[in-house]
Formats: C-alpha cells, structure tokens, sequence
C-alpha cells in the first residue's frame, strides 16, 4: 500500500541543519531537493546492487539512483535514505525486488539492432525443415525483443514451427509487462505492413491506440525471472541461440566473464550468442568465436 508523502515531515528537518551530515565527512548535499543525499548513500547504494544483480554504477549515476529510489522511500514512508536502506539490509522480502526493480534500465524496441534477425533468420533456415530449436533472450525487458525473435522465427520457419523460446529478466515488472503483450501503436509504427497484420491485434473502442500480440506468439515463449550473477539458473537442457544483448555494459570486467562463462555452458557447442552493439567479448576467445557484427560461436 502506498504511503503518505514523507515530504511535509521532512521540511522541519531541513530548518535544523545540524541534523544533516557534514559534506566534508558524507558528500556534498544537493539543495532543493525532497530527501537528504549523500555520497555515503550513494556509496551503499553501489555496493547493494552489486551484489544483489552485478550491477556497477559509476559516479555519474548519482542523480538517476537518487530520482529512481526516491520513490521507493516515498512508498515506504521512510524519511532518509539512511533508514531506507537500513531496513532494506535488515529484511529479506519483496522490497529487494522493488529495489532491483528501480535500478534496472530497459531500453528496448521492435526488431533493435536488425541486422541481429537478419543473421539470425539465416540461421534458423540453414538446418532441415522441422528441426526443433530453443532459444534464450536473457533480458527480455518488456516484450519487444522476444516478440520480434518469435516473429523472426515463424516468418523463417513457418506458422507452426518446432521452436521454444525462454524469456527472462531480473525486472519482475517489465516481464508482466511482457507477459501482456499489449503497447502503444507508436511502439510498432517502424513494422512493415505485412508484419502488423500478421502478427499484431489493433485494439478497438477503450483500447484504441493499442495492439496485442497474437496469441500464437506468447504460446511460444516461456517468460520467467533469471538472475544472471545468481548460479541457480534453472536450465536443463542447453540452447541452440542465446540473446544477451545490452545486459554485460552494466558489469564490470569479473561479473562479465563469470556470466560469459555460465553462458558457454547452456549453450550447445556451435550455438550462437548475440550481444549489444557495444559489447566486445574479445578477451574471452577460449569461449566464443566472433562470427560476425557482435554475434558469437560457442567453442
């Protein structure tokens, strides 16, 4: 349940300013704003979701971090970040997730970065007809990607295709979001003509301005949360593609090679990984091949 604005409550605070820490010993306090911020919560903010997620942050995240949590202290009702992340230390609940949650980015689209289906699409055709695949997107974020990853494969294999795909991310509310499968017309406007009708539902009355996938698409694909730094991923069998794209630009250089190599292992030998347009994985050589613009071949 959302609590009442701690705003009013604080505003006596700020008349007393020997209550706040000293710049020189916490960091420097922005003014105007609703909460106290300091270098030192910047600080404890960093080494949480690091260990939570992987997730490094450098100094000029400060303003992004304060804006996304305040919120999180604003639904909480706590007055400072201090007890904030105090309580958060001391709890093992829900909150961690909303923690996660708000420190994630998804930035994602339909069909981003397409020369990535065009080599994929090949891919799919260069085995016989009826040969089953299954597939990872590894930050699914809110649908666009293993929607447009489904779409590639039917359109390369057909409507009724032998093809799996999992879907995860570590964001429990953009994976809802995906799971709906409903957006913006806006979000869709750079699909051709032939795509919208094929795989899309343009919304009627209330829902006007919005499109659902159809939903042979969504029976497709399994949508579940992975945690990429945890070991628990639940895997049985190994994949034949996996998408991990725009996800290893958050980790340092250890988290990325530790990810790299869970990786190597739930992937079949000559499997295929695809990876953000600025991701360059050329220190892990003993693992994949580089077979194209940032797409790889497990060793």
């Amino acid at each position: 349940m959302r609590q009442t604005d701690a705003s009013a409550e604080l505003a006596p605070e700020r008349r007393r300013p020997a209550r706040e820490p000293a710049a020189s010993t916490a960091g420097p306090l922005a003014q105007g704003r609703e909460f106290v911020w300091t270098d030192a919560d910047f600080a404890r903010v960093k080494s949480l979701i690091y260990q939570r997620a992987g997730i490094s942050l450098h100094d000029g995240k400060h303003a992004m971090v304060y804006s996304r949590l305040s919120r999180r202290l604003r639904e909480t009702g706590h007055t400072s970040f201090n007890d904030y992340l105090g309580w958060l230390e001391s709890h093992d609940g829900n909150e961690w997730q909303e923690f996660v949650n708000a420190l994630t980015t998804n930035l994602t689209s339909f069909f981003r970065e397409s020369h990535h289906f065009d080599i994929f699409s090949a891919h799919l055709r260069s085995r016989p007809a009826g040969s089953p695949w299954s597939v990872w997107c590894s930050a699914a974020s809110t649908g666009e990607e293993p929607y447009s990853i489904v779409m590639t494969a039917m359109e390369a294999l057909g409507n009724n295709p032998s093809f799996k795909l999992t879907a995860s991310d570590i964001d429990s509310r953009v994976l809802a979001t995906a799971a709906q499968g409903v957006y913006r017309l806006e979000s869709i406007k750079g699909l051709s003509q032939e795509r919208l009708q094929r795989f899309f539902l343009r919304g009627k009355g209330s829902n006007a301005g919005m499109v659902r996938v159809k939903p042979e698409l969504g029976r497709m694909i399994d949508f579940i949360s992975v945690n990429l730094i945890r070991d628990d991923w639940p895997f049985r069998e190994p994949f034949d593609v996996v998408f991990c794209r725009n996800v290893m630009i958050y980790f340092d250089g250890p988290t990325q090679r530790r990810v790299l190599e869970r990786i190597h292992r739930v992937l079949k030998p000559g499997g295929m990984l695809f990876v953000g347009h600025a991701e360059n994985f050329s220190e892990s050589r003993d693992l994949f091949t580089l077979r194209g613009k940032t797409v790889y071949e497990r060793r």
